[in-house]
């Protein structure tokens, strides 16, 4: 993945509505263009088929004042909830850099469920934003958990403090990383009791694509730090577990993990 869209994740804000955002338009050559970077993005599993079209508002649920919706299909296989989340993730980050506003609307819905027997996942709404100023201007003032609660074990300088401002479904934050025996383990974290508006049986669903997105702010640190490691993916069944481990990041040395870890 390419050091811009590290770049962007200090520039980008979810635009939960597109309002005073200018007269600005998203033209068919920037449609193109979206649907042409999209081929170009990384997945996390290559054997998922995906696929984006991207429609008039009118044509889905969602109501927030955008222009345009970007929706996701997927085959329906192990990690393609992750999948989606860490194609989608790179896509958000990309339209970032073109000045575009983004919000990821989970709960949107789209008469078109399935295309090119490819199944609908998730939609992300879009437009033009007239100036730059209107994106984040302090990522540091979000409100997000803090290091300590989604990191066990010795953090890791420029990534540990970053990885923390993904975006996710009403803002539940599900993901907590522990670093021991120089490997990250990356689990899906569900607060005992708590699943904030999210209907409770879309809570698994939605964190699962969460941790797909979580996952792509990770590979982007470890690449913009020259952290080398190697990724294997465990299965997610959706449990209602508290813990229920996604990866794990295996960094390639004891050396290499003294030098970069506080």
């Amino acid at each position: 993945m390419n050091n811009e869209l590290y770049n962007m994740i200090f520039k980008r804000k979810s635009f939960h509505l597109f309002r005073n955002i200018g007269n600005e338009s998203i033209s068919v050559d920037e449609v193109e263009q979206i649907e042409a970077v999209y081929q170009t993005l990384m997945p996390l599993c290559p054997e998922i088929k995906t696929a984006i079209r991207v429609v008039p508002a009118v044509e889905t649920s969602c109501k927030r004042g955008q222009q345009l919706c970007i929706l996701l299909y997927s085959e329906k296989k192990d990690h393609y909830l992750q999948n989606i989340g860490y194609i989608g993730e790179q896509l958000d980050l990309y339209l970032v850099s073109q000045n575009i506003g983004t919000l990821w609307f989970g709960i949107g819905k789209t008469s078109e469920a399935s295309y090119e027997g490819l199944d609908f996942v998730i939609m992300i709404a879009i437009s033009k934003i007239d100036d730059e100023k209107k994106f984040r201007k302090d990522m540091y003032k979000s409100k997000r958990k803090s290091v300590d609660e989604i990191w066990l074990g010795e953090t890791v300088d420029g990534v540990s403090d970053i990885i923390r401002f993904a975006p996710s479904a009403c803002n539940t934050q599900p993901w907590i990383v522990e670093h021991k025996d120089a490997a990250l383990n990356v689990y899906r974290y569900k607060k005992p009791g708590k699943r904030g508006i999210m209907p409770v049986d879309k809570v698994s669903y939605f964190n699962q694509i969460d941790m797909g997105i979580f996952l792509c702010f990770l590979d982007l640190c470890l690449q913009h730090e020259s952290i080398p490691y190697e990724v294997q993916l465990f299965t997610d069944q959706g449990s209602e577990k508290e813990k229920t481990l996604n990866a794990v990041y295996k960094l390639s040395t004891e050396e290499n993990r003294e030098s970069f870890a506080r």
